[in-house]
């Protein structure tokens, strides 16, 4: 008997009192609410959303401040002009005296061979009738035959210049290889504005001549001198194409 008493007094406390009046109609009021339960696993991370764009760089900070990092080096610009240019350093002192050239063993036998070659061809070039030295100059051919300006660059690129005799040796000497080719041969020599006046290369006025007869009579007209196989000289013009005869 006692056991079923506490029991309906339990049941009482947890149903919520029911009040009703003559119609029927009835209100309840709330109950004591229960213990709260224990918190679940924690659910997992999600993804990693979009990167933000970077904000606005804030407010320079206070002088004296510590400075901040050192940004990424930019791209190398442009060469600057080039400043003036120094004075002149003073001269350094004079070094010891050298070896004396001809004390030099292995230089005096490297020129010793280098003389033997250079001989060696002479004498082939004058066998072949290419080359004639007199005295100081050598006048040689490559067998060509140009126009006179092709014979300037000719020679110039081979360290010489156009031949031209100052002396009748010379002369005879250039007249050599001409007969040599069989072909007539520029000169060294060119009309200057002056119709009749003849200079050589350098400018200066030509102090020797060997005109054939009645020559030069191109009045202007023929620039250029060439020379016959006889050894003497005509005034042409200087786009025909003649030996080229080079001195050195």
């Amino acid at each position: 008997m006692l056991l079923c008493t506490v029991t309906l007094s339990f049941l009482l406390l947890a149903v919520p009192s029911v009040m009703c009046d003559d119609k029927d109609s009835c209100s309840a009021s709330p109950g004591i609410p229960g213990t709260p339960g224990t918190h679940g696993q924690p659910g997992r991370d999600g993804r990693d959303g979009v990167k933000g764009d970077p904000g606005p760089p804030g407010p320079m900070g206070p002088p004296g401040g510590m400075p901040g990092l050192p940004g990424r080096d930019g791209l190398v610009g442009a060469p600057g002009c080039p400043g003036e240019r120094g004075e002149k350093g003073e001269p350094g002192a004079m070094g010891p005296p050298g070896f004396p050239a001809y004390m030099d063993e292995e230089l005096q036998s490297t020129l010793y061979i280098m003389r033997q070659h250079i001989m060696q061809t002479r004498g082939v070039l004058a066998l072949q009738g290419s080359m004639v030295e007199v005295g100081d100059k050598i006048f040689s051919t490559s067998g060509q035959s140009v126009i006179f300006e092709a014979i300037e660059e000719l020679c110039a690129k081979a360290g010489g210049r156009v031949a031209v005799p100052r002396n009748s040796d010379e002369n005879q000497a250039i007249a050599k290889i001409v007969t040599k080719y069989n072909v007539y041969a520029y000169l060294g020599v060119k009309e200057g504005s002056n119709p009749g006046e003849f200079f050589y290369s350098d400018g200066t006025h030509v102090n020797y001549t060997n005109w054939y007869p009645g020559e030069p009579r191109g009045r202007g007209k023929e620039k250029c001198v060439e020379m016959y196989k006889d050894g003497q000289w005509n005034d042409k013009s200087c786009g025909q194409y003649r030996l080229a005869i080079c001195e050195f």
